[in-house]
């Protein structure tokens, strides 16, 4: 009997639709392939842009509920200038806030790896990043983002005044924490939290909430450093670190700067783990946006979205083999000398470098030679 899994995809706006569509590709070599002890019945919804023109809110309570019924969500990416002036709350990212409350995804893995064979797509020199394998563990349901209150109101002298909190519970603190330390465990057993403890009232009590917590994983290593540091501290030595944990806006940030460490964005997935009601949630999804600038026009890296399907065959599905061999085809893909455009050298032939759909395409090929 076959290992059973229910898939929510979410596609959401621009390259979003380009990029899971290579997913989909994957999902139904593996559906078809009778050697293989798991099948994947997938469900689809909307979210963001679309779901604001189709159901009048960034996503729907009905989705929600899908999500939650099903093993894992992925999603591909949300907003777009279309809706760029509706208020913060309808706005697409509120979507996605949203659902990743709902579901209790507090925690965030993000993944810095740099393929030997990109190593020249770097801004940096090679030295500074080749073998990068770096993990940042990101809060994803408190902090600024969530703290309240916030919003804007008007002052009796008649200017607008803004505000947004950052607050976080010694709970909320304590299992985030908890998460990096036993990802460590299994890494290189080094952690790093990034706060900002000598301004901020709350960051303060992330310093200290950390300090206790580690008495619990006395074989892990414990540093901290401030985010302003580790934004440089990022530049300059990388390979330094092992597993990174911070606030969500921090968190945000500083995986968007490491994000360049690998040569584009386009190359990193992510997943957010959590549980609800006592079951395990989940949402994988790249790092990139939904880049309307080359929506449509087959430009978009899938790389991302597709690594997205392999840390969810690791970490949903416990099909860690699976997952190396979606990794490996990638490899042997980049191996070949393939590119998208946002990974090509000057040297790349022009017959090499690849669509959104030819990518697709090409690491299914490799894939489907492995199963």
């Amino acid at each position: 009997m076959k290992k059973t899994f229910d898939v929510l995809m979410l596609s959401g706006d621009g390259i979003g639709v380009e990029v899971m569509a290579q997913v989909e590709k994957i999902i139904a070599l593996f559906n078809k392939n009778e050697k293989l002890n798991i099948n994947f019945n997938v469900k689809k919804a909307l979210i963001g842009g679309v779901a604001i023109d189709s159901e009048g809110v960034p996503v729907s309570d009905e989705t929600l509920s899908v999500a939650k019924s099903c093993n894992f969500t992925l999603l591909g990416a949300v907003g777009g200038p279309k809706w760029d002036g509706l208020s913060t709350d309808k706005r697409p990212e509120a979507g996605l806030l949203k659902i990743r409350k709902f579901l209790n995804l507090y925690a965030n893995l993000r993944p810095i790896v740099v393929f030997d064979e990109l190593v020249e797509a770097s801004p940096l020199k090679s030295e500074y990043i080749k073998g990068l394998d770096l993990m940042i563990v990101r809060e994803l349901v408190g902090g600024l983002y969530f703290g309240e209150p916030k919003g804007v109101r008007t002052l009796e002298n008649g200017e607008k005044y803004g505000y947004n909190t950052l607050a976080y519970k010694e709970s909320e603190i304590e299992r985030i924490l908890a998460v990096a330390f036993e990802i460590a465990q299994k890494r290189n057993k080094k952690v790093c939290s990034v706060d900002k403890a000598n301004v901020l009232a709350s960051m303060k009590l992330w310093r200290d909430v950390a300090i206790e917590t580690h008495k619990k994983y006395s074989n892990v290593e414990l540093t901290h450093i401030y985010v302003d540091a580790m934004a440089m501290e990022l530049i300059k030595a990388p390979k330094k670190y092992d597993v990174v944990v911070t606030e969500n806006m921090f968190g945000d940030i500083l995986s968007d700067l490491a994000s360049q460490l690998t040569g584009s964005i386009g190359m990193l997935s992510s997943a957010s783990l959590g549980k609800l009601d006592g079951k395990d949630m989940a949402l994988y999804e790249p790092v990139h946006g939904s880049a309307p600038d080359i929506m449509g026009k087959n430009l978009a890296n899938p790389i991302a979205m597709v690594m997205s399907l392999a840390m969810a065959l690791k970490y949903s599905c416990n099909e860690p083999v699976l997952a190396d061999k979606i990794e490996n085809a990638i490899k042997c893909v980049l191996k070949g000398g393939f590119r998208t455009g946002d990974i090509k050298s000057p040297s790349t032939p022009q017959n090499q470098i690849l669509g959104t759909n030819e990518m697709g395409d090409k690491i299914c090929h490799e894939l489907a030679s492995v199963l």
